[in-house]
């Protein structure tokens, strides 16, 4: 019986030590490396560019085992930026975002798919204007290592699309503004 728990005792340590670990990271906000943009057609005729200037979170990854990755974003929305200030107003006020309803979006992770060599899809709840439903972001790994500071970060990107009406938000802007794509890009610290 002691051979037998001592054999399973040294197997499973052997298992458990060659299984890379997940790390966790905290966006750096504090020096711009991390961003969230987004873009709508203005009209049909050009590009509406914009950011949140306010957001923070944390991630999960492990290189080896993707799929054990997790993400948990908190954003304020009334730092919506578009270069305007009535228009930022306006994107602030209930016929859009609503801050003073809803003053924070979120997003976390239900689960991460592998897409290839360095890409995955991070499915996951977003929580915007006081609607909950669930995105995709197809993200794509930029890269790893150690900073000057002593530090070690990682870094992402991804996109996504949604459909105004999912988050209800009524302002009609024609049928070439009915979606909004998003442009994240973060890079995390190694905690």
């Amino acid at each position: 019986m002691l051979k037998k728990t001592f054999t399973a005792l040294v197997l499973g340590s052997a298992l458990f030590a060659g299984q890379a670990m997940a790390a966790d990271y905290t966006i750096d906000k504090k020096g711009q490396h991390a961003f969230v943009n987004f873009k709508i057609s203005h009209l049909g005729y050009s590009w509406l560019w914009g950011r949140f200037n306010d957001f923070g979170g944390t991630f999960s990854f492990d290189a080896e085992q993707p799929e054990a990755s997790k993400v948990e974003v908190t954003l304020q929305t009334a730092s919506v930026d578009s270069n305007h200030a009535e228009r930022d107003k306006h994107l602030r006020s209930e016929d859009f975002l609503n801050v003073s309803e809803h003053p924070t979006a979120t997003f976390k992770s239900t689960s991460v798919r592998s897409t290839g060599e360095g890409t995955a899809d991070i499915t996951g709840d977003l929580t915007l204007n006081g609607v909950t439903k669930p995105v995709v972001i197809a993200a794509k790994f930029i890269g790893e290592g150690k900073d000057p500071w002593g530090g070690y970060r990682a870094g992402f990107e991804g996109t996504t699309t949604l459909q105004l009406k999912d988050f209800d938000i009524k302002m009609d802007l024609g049928p070439a503004s009915q979606s909004v794509d998003l442009i994240i890009s973060v890079e995390g610290v190694r905690q």
